[in-house]
């Protein structure tokens, strides 16, 4: 393991929800971390921070052999004025290019649970060419397939927040297929161990909680205290609520992604970082 005195990490897409909670835990832990970002904000104690735009244009001297880049820019959907390409494999391939220049020494990719060569999503499809392009970059990388994370502010909270206020959550379909959700917490000691140690190198790793969990239940254990109101809809009544107005429930990538069912085997994360993860209930408890 790298010396923690001799540690300096980039994270790109510093200002997310994972890059906010990484730069928070690695300020504690009294790593040097360089941040880029397109918003500007001041950064932490042991933080240095650079706008995405000097990060792209520039050779970047000041990353010269940092010990790692966790890469966490990218895009969920389709939007009118992103690419799921141009973000996800294009912006990748350009800091891949920028991380051999610097010879940084290891490369961190937050890929997607479920993405493999058979992928038919757009999302799945973008997200398994930017790990063709990582791994036959020469640089020693892992890629997490990322099932839900879950914190303040994460992606799914903050849908079935929106719903809370409307006063009723939708659960689609049935509600019986799965998903595996870990700990903000947790990920940010997964990545912190990936950039240090050789223990996950060359690796694509699932990135899952100890325990599979229908939607039906999850939900029930964030309605726990709210105790609001819940509706199942038919799928294809979602579907044309789509396509006839906006709505706060979920659009075709989110239901691509839960009712997938996608689950992974927990325990090879777990024996190849050694940590003791959080179950469901605790962390949203």
């Amino acid at each position: 393991m790298n010396k923690l005195s001799e540690t300096k990490i980039v994270i790109t897409g510093a200002n997310g929800f994972i890059g906010k909670n990484l730069r928070k835990f690695l300020n504690q832990q009294k790593i040097k971390f360089i941040s880029i970002s397109r918003q500007k904000y001041k950064p932490l104690k042991y933080e240095t921070r650079r706008s995405t735009q000097y990060f792209l244009k520039n050779k970047n001297s000041k990353l010269l052999n940092c010990t790692a880049l966790v890469n966490l820019i990218g895009l969920g959907q389709q939007e009118n004025h992103s690419d799921l390409n141009d973000v996800n494999v294009e912006i990748t391939k350009k800091i891949l290019a920028l991380s051999k220049r610097s010879k940084i020494k290891k490369f961190v990719y937050i890929s997607g649970l479920g993405v493999s060569k058979n992928s038919t999503s757009e999302y799945f499809i973008s997200k398994y060419n930017a790990e063709r392009e990582i791994i036959k970059s020469g640089l020693d990388y892992t890629i997490f397939r990322a099932s839900y994370i879950i914190g303040k502010n994460d992606f799914l909270t903050k849908k079935l927040q929106k719903q809370i206020k409307n006063g009723k959550i939708i659960i689609p379909g049935s509600g019986k297929y799965r998903l595996q959700p870990i700990s903000i917490n947790d990920v940010c000691k997964v990545l912190l161990i990936a950039c240090l140690t050789k223990k996950l190198s060359k690796k694509i790793v699932d990135l899952v909680g100890p325990e599979p969990i229908t939607f039906e239940k999850y939900i029930k254990l964030f309605n726990k205290k709210k105790n609001v109101k819940t509706e199942k809809i038919r799928l294809e009544q979602i579907l044309v609520r789509m396509l006839i107005e906006s709505n706060d429930y979920y659009g075709m990538e989110d239901l691509d992604l839960l009712i997938g069912d996608y689950t992974s085997n927990h325990e090879k994360l777990s024996t190849l970082t050694g940590l003791k993860f959080q179950k469901v209930d605790e962390f949203l408890n």
